[in-house]
């Protein structure tokens, strides 16, 4: 069944603020095997004017999925999370986010479209530090699989076997 076309523009309450810890940070810069001192060491990230460590560009994604939660679980949309995979993420950034950051999400659908048979879902996340400063824009898209590709995708791995 294709997503409600009505529910675009539709805007979610923005989340509880998320503070932003150096040691997040670290872990985050760490997992994804990025040794930029900016991330980890403080008195680096102020040598490039930095006032603490700055987080990875992709860290605030997170934040921005978690976020996003409201929209995939609202039962009016009629999504069905089990045939979803990630289909693209974008950020579009006013400052990085640093450490001490209290960061909130205000989540809108922003297109829903249909392709073969599938239902592309993008979903802005605009991210505020708690002085409404806008630190980030996030685009995350979705691909919510129709019922005859997810068929055709398990009859082809049941081809490997």
């Amino acid at each position: 069944m294709a997503l409600d076309q009505s529910f675009v523009g539709r805007t979610y309450p923005a989340t509880a603020p998320y503070e932003v810890g150096r040691e997040k940070i670290r872990e985050f810069a760490e997992a994804i095997g990025d040794a930029n001192p900016a991330y980890t060491d403080a008195e680096a990230a102020k040598a490039l004017g930095h006032p603490d460590v700055i987080a990875p560009p992709t860290f605030v994604f997170a934040i921005t999925y978690r976020a996003a939660g409201q929209v995939i679980e609202d039962p009016q949309l009629g999504l069905d999370y089990s045939r979803v995979v990630h289909g693209d993420q974008k950020f579009a950034y006013s400052r990085p986010v640093r450490a001490g950051d209290r960061l909130a999400v205000t989540s809108t659908i922003e297109s829903i479209k249909s392709m073969a048979g599938n239902d592309l879902l993008t979903i802005r996340g605009e991210v505020h530090d708690e002085h409404g400063e806008h630190v980030v824009t996030a685009h995350t898209m979705l691909v919510a699989r129709g019922a005859e590709a997810a068929e055709d995708a398990k009859d082809a791995k049941e081809g490997e076997a």
